[in-house]
């Protein structure tokens, strides 16, 4: 008998985008993020110090273990809605990152205002988000994974 005799609900996943990696691009920080296999929750992995380790080598470690199906790169946009230096710096790195994990999907989602978000939810939660930078950084991950999930 299957699930379905059961009165059990499957789902079929070998179509699904998750799980997926989201990624907040600093110049010296990148904040990770991970979906679940269902795409339900996203929650924060690493922050990953761009001057200590190589991010790209990391993010393809991270994206094989967690068996990764699509990466979310924040795109950082004006409030027009227009790229700047900022989205080239991201365009470039998310151009190495598709060299290096060619199998992978990678989407940009608008980034505005995300680590202003995480921000102020680390605040809600009492903690000081002035202290804690790489706090952040994964935070502001979850969201640009909230936002791209349509959270």
């Amino acid at each position: 008998m299957t699930a379905a005799h059961f009165g059990l609900l499957t789902t079929d996943v070998s179509n699904s985008p998750h799980p997926a990696l989201g990624i907040d691009h600093g110049a010296s920080r990148i904040g990770i993020a991970a979906t679940d296999d269902f795409g339900i929750l996203a929650h924060p992995v690493e922050t990953i110090d761009c001057g200590r380790v190589n991010a790209i080598e990391r993010i393809a470690q991270l994206a094989h273990l967690r068996k990764t199906r699509t990466l979310v790169l924040g795109l950082p946009l004006r409030m027009d809605g227009s790229e700047g230096d900022s989205a080239a710096k991201v365009r470039d790195f998310a151009a190495l990152l598709t060299q290096r994990l060619p199998d992978i999907p990678l989407v940009f989602i608008d980034e505005s205002l995300t680590t202003s978000s995480a921000a102020a939810k680390l605040r809600e939660a009492g903690r000081n988000a002035r202290k804690q930078k790489a706090v952040i950084d994964q935070a502001a991950a979850v969201e640009i994974l909230n936002l791209w999930m349509g959270i």
